[in-house]
């Protein structure tokens, strides 16, 4: 029984969340993603790991709930958290990538990357998508590295 209840208790699943959202994003990202790459055609490939990075969105907002719903229960006001701060930006890069990059980059791509304007602004976008999927995954390695304490983060 005292298992089943440390494993429910904040600080467990916020470090179990945290795990699932960093590890997630390094292993699709920089594991997956060039090994598909590597042995798919471009279009498939990039249709998997597409799916993939939407997939993590998705976790990663759902962990972010949860650590920021632990950071709640910190003796620090939410909003004198730095890493409260941190995981919303990191929310705010996955929405700007799903939900503003992402579906401009669809629309490219069935317009026609054989023009050579489509083609441009498909590669300008997905350098964007890049630094900003490189920043999140940095940014949550820092959540790793330094556990929640008040005199860190």
């Amino acid at each position: 029984m005292s298992i089943t209840r440390d494993l429910l208790s904040g600080s467990t699943a916020a470090r179990i969340a945290l795990t699932l959202w960093v590890g997630g994003m390094w292993v699709t990202g920089y594991l997956v993603a060039p090994v598909l790459f590597n042995m798919l055609d471009r279009q498939t490939a990039g249709e998997v790991a597409g799916r993939l990075f939407t997939v993590m969105s998705y976790i990663g907002i759902g962990c972010a709930l949860i650590l920021l719903l632990d950071a709640m229960t910190g003796s620090l006001p939410v909003w004198k958290q730095l890493r409260a701060w941190l995981i919303l930006v990191m929310v705010v890069v996955i929405v700007i990538g799903q939900w503003y990059l992402q579906p401009m980059m669809v629309e490219l791509k069935m317009q026609g990357l054989d023009q050579m304007a489509n083609k441009a602004q498909f590669g300008r976008l997905h350098g964007i998508s890049q630094v900003l999927f490189m920043t999140n995954s940095l940014l949550g390695l820092v959540l790793v590295v330094f556990p929640r304490r008040p005199d860190l983060l």
